[in-house]
């Protein structure tokens, strides 16, 4: 039976306004909690096995996938180093990559963000540190939170060798050291290909502050950058 192609999102455009300040105020008060599942309120240790800053200014991208892509956007638009990041879909063909043909989950697809980044301000470890930390749980298996589906796993896209040394090295560091209580189910895979999402998707959060899915789950997020990282917080 194919899916239906309802989801939450589509859902909290409807719910009355009057709720938005009793969210807000939730959203707020979630800023004490940790979003990440090791529950201690501490950021999560830094990579064993990262690349140095570079010397020089230049242009790097790392592309990621950890559940609804506002929020993921959202995170790294606020991280020192960082460019720019873009909402899109990787995993799957060109001819896919759509947002109502992805919504199905059966595209191989996975609703992804490139951040295009400094590597002289910010490093790929760095990067995967707040992906990790505070974008989303890596311990959700083919969901995140309100969403289901396979568009929605945990993925980290590398783009050469480097890349996935540091990824896996980091993931098997965070295993060893048991900061989640359940198992990563992050995948490291190679990039075949990114494809831009439509134009109302880019930007979403910082566009529709007020929507009810944002306030509860993607502010929070952000909030959280702030808190647990302020040497890596810039406000945009």
């Amino acid at each position: 039976m194919q899916k239906p192609r309802f989801h939450y999102r589509g859902q909290v455009e409807d719910i009355v306004s009057k709720f938005v300040a009793f969210l807000s105020i939730l959203a707020t008060a979630l800023v004490l909690v940790p979003v990440n599942a090791a529950g201690s309120g501490n950021t999560l240790p830094s990579p064993s096995n990262d690349a140095a800053l570079a010397t020089a200014k230049s242009q790097q991208t790392a592309v990621v996938a950890g559940g609804c892509f506002w929020g993921i956007q959202a995170v790294f638009q606020h991280v020192k180093g960082v460019i720019s990041a873009t909402s899109g879909y990787s995993g799957g063909a060109a001819k896919t990559a759509e947002y109502e043909v992805v919504s199905t989950g059966e595209t191989r697809h996975a609703e992804s963000v490139k951040i295009t980044y400094d590597p002289s301000q910010v490093t790929y470890g760095q990067l995967l540190r707040v992906f990790f930390s505070v974008a989303h749980d890596p311990t959700q298996l083919n969901r995140q939170g309100p969403d289901e589906g396979s568009q929605y796993r945990s993925i980290v896209f590398y783009s050469n060798v480097e890349q996935k040394r540091i990824a896996e090295a980091y993931i098997a560091q965070l295993e060893k050291a048991r900061v989640f209580p359940n198992r990563i189910v992050t995948q490291v895979v190679p990039l075949n290909a990114f494809y831009p999402a439509e134009s109302y998707h880019q930007n979403y959060a910082a566009n529709h502050p007020d929507n009810l899915y944002i306030v509860y789950n993607d502010a929070p997020k952000v909030a959280h950058l702030q808190l647990q990282f302020p040497e890596l917080y810039v406000v945009k």
